[in-house]
């Protein structure tokens, strides 16, 4: 069984920064898919960073970046420039994966391990 583990989200200003943390306990395989994905009202779970292992390097969408600490179990996503759009429920979920093209390309739907969300708004 897997637990992730969210937080950081917080309401800022339109060009503000913030750093999400998940922390991941209990057992995951070796060739895990780990995803930041974040969802906005009456939209669709989008992902926005993918980890494949914890040794790959993360692919990151536009504005953000991301960084894991293998030692502590923890991903992160660095945003910065963060804009209205930006607002959202930001979750990271987890999953077994045979392969880095098949973690890229797998839905949210068949992540099996979700966290519960930290909440980012993007505001004036």
């Amino acid at each position: 069984q897997v637990r992730l583990v969210e937080s950081g989200g917080a309401s800022v200003q339109p060009g503000g920064s913030l750093t999400l943390s998940c922390v991941v306990s209990g057992s995951t395989p070796n060739n895990v898919c780990m995803a930041w994905f974040r969802q906005a009202p009456g939209k669709e779970r989008e992902r926005v960073a993918t980890f494949h292992t914890w040794y790959g390097s993360p692919y990151v969408k536009g504005r953000f970046s991301g960084s894991r600490d293998i030692a502590r179990k923890t991903l992160y996503l660095q945003m910065s420039g963060l804009q209205p759009e930006d607002t959202a429920m930001y979750y990271c979920a987890s999953d077994a994966t045979r392969s880095w093209a098949q973690c890229d390309s797998k839905p949210a739907r068949d992540f099996a391990y979700w966290g519960q969300g930290t909440q980012v708004t993007v505001s004036t």
